[in-house]
């Protein structure tokens, strides 16, 4: 009845509850005190799934459902019995979380919501469920001390879920703006106060990586397959365009390509640091193994946008490695070869670099997206169309067709500027400064080079920021910044290893059972 009754409500009250749940949001990443931030996290998790559950009420999938109470009521029943066993066994054993989180990301289910089908990470939203539950409630019985004190980076991702959601007001695409929040932007910024509060140590950190590895071979062997047989096991839109392609694209388990060849490209990097500072030769064996599957796997997507991460990352994990100056001559090499190729090359690619239609073919159109991005930021320049608008607006502008007027300008910043003007770009900007100045800040560099022998936490931060550095890198080929759990999880481990959360083994041993870090640390990176 509740949900009933939300879904009947005017458009301002969805409005306020979206910028309510943010303010939860943004709270469960800044708030002071234990208990207050053990409240915001139950409260944007609960407000937001009431706030989903007005908006699908009407949808197909919903109607069915309620046309089956028994079952619905079943289900109900069903889902609050999981995230309760899981938080029992989350506060019973600690290094399930984050074990749980990174086997939970690549997994989507496809959902209707608002006319559309979204292919949503549905068990992750349930470990971070199970996760939350098992961090407040010892909180609200008063049984943790003050917590670590947030930095210009958890402020930042804060006032990024607020803003986006205060400038939801006016968007002229509310309901793509509230999905976005629900979905991504507040279950997002729960999963980061959780991970960064998490008592990491390195045989946490092993894991974590060898559960990534395990599913990434596992993806590459159902890509080989579908490369194998020339067939897809999901998405429509990739099966249609590989049979007017040259060249045939995997996507796995995954709905599209590109997110794919991201997760490969992200899970490569991981490896490579690890490679790189191993001394054992067995490890180093099996690491250049799992990189020569992985990158023959992430070959079969032909994802342009994941190449380059990949190579941005290596960039950096070089820098941290080899010193920053020769990493840069590396790279300048690589920029001057590729433009060369483009220049000198053009007739064999069919690429005119003075044709506008023919550098959008070449960019699978995304030279006309970016273009019309820019108008539409030009346009409203101080606050933008609204957050999640760039559709809609992009088609009206445009007179495009729903089929060429996606999502986004498949360049964030442009996206960015497009929906929120100068104060959500401006925001943004801060927001990489911050992230990159953490993760690469901290005696990092000197920390690795000084070094003797193989230091897992050091290696384990080197390979994070290089992973956050080719996300990046990719959110400016192909979207979703604030809208991937990768990002998130990236950050809240690089925040936890660079302020020193992790615990040696044998201290971890000794420790009393408190699943998360408890005590007050002020940030100097902040």
């Amino acid at each position: 009845m509740t949900i009933l009754a939300l879904s009947t409500l005017g458009d301002a009250t969805q409005t306020l509850g979206v910028i309510l749940a943010a303010v939860f949001a943004a709270a469960a990443i800044c708030a002071p005190g234990p208990k207050l931030r053990a409240w915001a996290v139950l409260g944007a998790l609960v407000l937001a799934a009431l706030l989903l559950g007005g908006h699908v009420w009407s949808s197909p999938q919903v109607v069915e459902l309620r046309d089956r109470p028994m079952l619905l009521g079943v289900g109900g029943v069903l889902g609050l019995a999981a995230l309760l066993v899981g938080a029992w066994l989350i506060d019973r054993r600690p290094e399930i979380l984050p074990l749980a989180v990174v086997f939970a990301l690549p997994f989507r289910v496809p959902i209707e919501a608002g006319g559309d089908t979204a292919n949503l990470l549905v068990p992750l939203y349930l470990v971070i469920g199970a996760g939350a539950l098992a961090y407040a409630v010892p909180r609200l019985r008063g049984q943790a001390r003050e917590e670590l004190q947030p930095g210009w980076l958890e402020w930042l991702l804060g006032g990024s879920v607020v803003l986006y959601a205060l400038q939801a007001s006016y968007s002229s695409d509310f309901d793509r703006a509230l999905e976005q929040l629900v979905f991504f932007y507040v279950p997002f910024a729960v999963l980061f106060a959780l991970l960064q509060r998490v008592t990491w140590t390195p045989r946490v950190l092993l894991g974590c990586l060898g559960v990534l590895v395990a599913l990434a071979l596992a993806f590459v062997g159902i890509g080989f397959y579908e490369y194998a047989t020339r067939q897809l096991l999901l998405n429509p839109k990739v099966i249609n365009s590989n049979e007017f392609a040259s060249y045939f694209r995997v996507n796995s388990l995954f709905f599209d390509p590109n997110i794919y060849g991201r997760f490969l490209a992200v899970v490569m990097l991981l490896v490579a640091a690890a490679l790189l500072w191993s001394r054992a030769v067995r490890d180093a064996v099996l690491a250049v193994v799992a990189l020569v599957v992985l990158w023959a796997g992430l070959v079969v997507t032909f994802s342009q946008s994941s190449f380059a991460a990949l190579l941005s990352g290596l960039a950096v994990l070089g820098g941290l490695r080899w010193g920053w100056k020769r990493a840069g001559i590396a790279v300048g090499v690589v920029v001057v070869a590729g433009a060369a190729v483009i220049v000198l090359a053009s007739g064999s690619l069919r690429l005119d670099v003075g044709s506008s239609e023919s550098v959008s073919d070449a960019t699978s159109g995304r030279y006309d997206l970016i273009k019309g991005g820019v108008e539409l930021a030009g346009d409203r320049p101080v606050y933008g169309w609204g957050s999640g608008a760039f559709r809609r607006e992009y088609r009206a502008h445009s007179e495009a067709s729903s089929t060429r007027a996606v999502a986004a300008s498949h360049t964030i910043p442009i996206t960015v500027g497009a929906e929120q003007g100068i104060l959500g770009l401006a925001v943004y900007l801060a927001l990489l400064v911050a992230a990159l100045a953490r993760l690469l800040g901290g005696g990092l560099t000197a920390g690795l080079r000084d070094a003797e022998g193989e230091v897992p936490v050091l290696v384990a931060r080197a390979g994070i920021a290089a992973a956050f550095v080719a996300v990046l890198v990719h959110t400016m080929l192909y979207a979703a910044f604030l809208e991937d759990p990768i990002m998130w999880t990236l950050l809240g481990v690089g925040v936890a290893l660079a302020r020193g959360g992790v615990v040696p083994e044998a201290a971890a041993a000794d420790a009393p059972e408190t699943w998360f870090a408890d005590e007050p640390v002020h940030d100097p990176a902040g």
